[in-house]
């Protein structure tokens, strides 16, 4: 299975997913909901690349390097928007989406 070889991407991919999800759903019960605004979309943006590219891996596709390349872009800015936050969550989130754009980045 040529998934294989990116065993350790995909297991990046599904924790920077699993803490963008936690993020977005602590977000939402915040005080200050619209300061969090930014947070909450770049969470939900980031969790839907991370299990998309964790799909597409495992089904095959062609174009890894491209989509890990886009991921890593929106790891990135979920992260700078998170690290701006002292919520807990947001800053394990933070730490585990710059994970994710470096190993994304070393696919790219």
């Amino acid at each position: 299975m040529a998934h294989e070889q990116y065993q350790q991407l995909i297991h990046t991919l599904h924790e920077c997913m699993s803490h963008c999800n936690h993020c977005y759903d602590a977000c939402l019960k915040e005080d200050d909901i619209k300061m969090m605004a930014g947070c909450i979309r770049l969470d939900r943006e980031c969790a839907d690349i991370c299990a998309y590219l964790e799909q597409a891996i495992t089904r095959g596709t062609p174009f890894v390097a491209e989509l890990a390349a886009a991921c890593a872009t929106i790891c990135e800015a979920c992260g700078n928007e998170c690290k701006k936050h002292d919520h807990d969550h947001c800053q394990k989130c933070a730490e585990a989406c710059f994970n994710c754009a470096e190993a994304c980045k070393s696919i790219a």
